[in-house]
């Protein structure tokens, strides 16, 4: 038998600024909520005021995790030093595996407009932490969306739902990911894969969580189960629905390497600072 998924807990977010001085929204990675186990981060984005996010990220090194960007609005270039180069714009997703180490950087290619979006962290277990780098840049027009009903809308970035698979391939965390806009009155039974650790950020209008209400720009933790109702009771709601397996590894993170343990924290900032991330510039 279907077993649904109920809200937990209610989570809002933490202004704070990163790279350069973006202005942004902390949810994962705050005193209150330090990870979710194995989301590390999550950080949304959006700013029509340029000065907010234009310093961007400049060179900044990671080991030991993955980095997801989604791309509601705006363009982000993308550089790293294993030679790769991609152009963040609006609907497309990057998904970075910092493996072993790289040094990169995520630069705005607008003076003007609108800038959103959402930086997503999740862990790797031990034995990938020390694989090599890998880089999927996926343009907005391979990432699958469908109409489940009338006037709603699911974009599918990774998993499954509805037969409709996402074109992210993640295999040590099995990933879902599921951007969903429902009109007023609208409902949804979403499939959740069971033992995942799953939650849903509202970034406009207000929605309802297995019938919790749930605001905008508020995270919605889920229990265990395998399927939850979406709805949006008096107004149209758009969020992002995102479950993984988790890793129960321990987590030790300085800044931007996460590691198992102590000592492999030391020995990543040592091989940084010896270069062996590679080249110090991207």
């Amino acid at each position: 038998m279907s077993q649904p998924r109920r809200v937990t807990r209610l989570v809002r977010g933490m202004p704070t600024s990163d790279g350069a001085g973006v202005r942004l929204t902390r949810v994962i990675g705050i005193p209150e909520l330090r990870n979710l186990d194995p989301f590390l981060m999550l950080d949304h984005f959006g700013s029509e005021q340029a000065a907010d996010y234009i310093a961007g990220f400049p060179n900044h090194p990671h080991r030991g995790f993955e980095t997801v960007t989604y791309m509601l609005e705006g363009r982000m270039r993308h550089r790293d030093n294993q030679g790769n180069e991609g152009l963040l714009t609006s609907g497309s997703v990057q998904w970075m595996t910092a493996g072993r180490g790289l040094i990169h950087s995520e630069m705005p290619e607008q003076e003007e407009g609108r800038m959103s979006g959402f930086q997503l962290w999740i862990n790797l277990p031990a034995r990938d932490k020390m694989t090599a780098p890998r880089y999927q840049d996926i343009a907005p027009e391979r990432i699958p969306e469908f109409e489940p009903l009338a006037g709603a809308k699911v974009r599918v970035l990774a998993g499954e739902f509805a037969s409709v698979k996402g074109p992210v391939d993640a295999a040590a965390t099995s990933p879902l990911y599921l951007d969903i806009a429902l009109p007023a009155g609208a409902s949804l039974s979403v499939p959740v894969p069971s033992g995942h650790t799953a939650f849903a950020y509202v970034f406009e209008g207000k929605a309802a969580l297995a019938g919790q209400p749930v605001s905008t720009d508020v995270m919605a933790l889920l229990s265990e189960g395998d399927t939850v109702e979406v709805a949006a009771p008096e107004s149209a709601a758009r969020l992002i629905l995102v479950a993984g397996r988790p890793l129960r590894e321990p987590i030790v993170q300085h800044g931007p390497f996460v590691m198992n343990h102590a000592h492999e924290i030391h020995q990543a900032i040592a091989d940084y600072q010896a270069g062996k991330f590679g080249p110090l510039q991207v």
